[in-house]
């Protein structure tokens, strides 16, 4: 399925999370040895590494209820970067979890937008007082 748009392989992707479908999340990824996620508490996998891994994510965990934020895009020719706050849902109701911060990166081929990259991180601590 070709993406117009950098935005529609973003929703793509988070919809292939929600629905914890593997076969879907395969299509945003970038048909290339060259794409890579980094996830917190997992190493960083590139290539065919990718899409083993999200098999591997939703087999044990299944689907994800995620809110999305956008806090920048930086979008030039045929590569997009959206920077993004991702919160997991499912704690107390009404609750979403704390904010994990990501980088998702795009580039346009032939076949339209495709994921490149996928990075996330969790919330940095907030800095002690000095002197405490």
């Amino acid at each position: 399925m070709p993406f117009d748009t950098p935005q529609d392989a973003e929703d793509a992707f988070y919809d292939a999370l929600e629905a914890g479908d593997p076969a879907v999340m395969a299509e945003v990824w970038e048909d290339s040895e060259s794409i890579a996620c980094l996830l917190p508490m997992t190493p960083l996998v590139m290539g065919r590494e990718v899409l083993q891994l999200w098999r591997s994510i939703f087999e044990q965990a299944g689907a994800f209820d995620i809110q999305v934020r956008h806090l920048a895009w930086i979008e030039a020719g045929e590569t997009a970067v959206h920077l993004i706050e991702e919160r997991m849902q499912g704690g107390a109701p009404g609750q979403p979890g704390p904010a994990i911060y990501g980088t998702n990166v795009f580039r346009k081929g032939a076949d339209g937008w495709r994921l490149l990259i996928h990075q996330n991180s969790p919330t940095p601590q907030a800095p002690s007082a000095p002197g405490a």
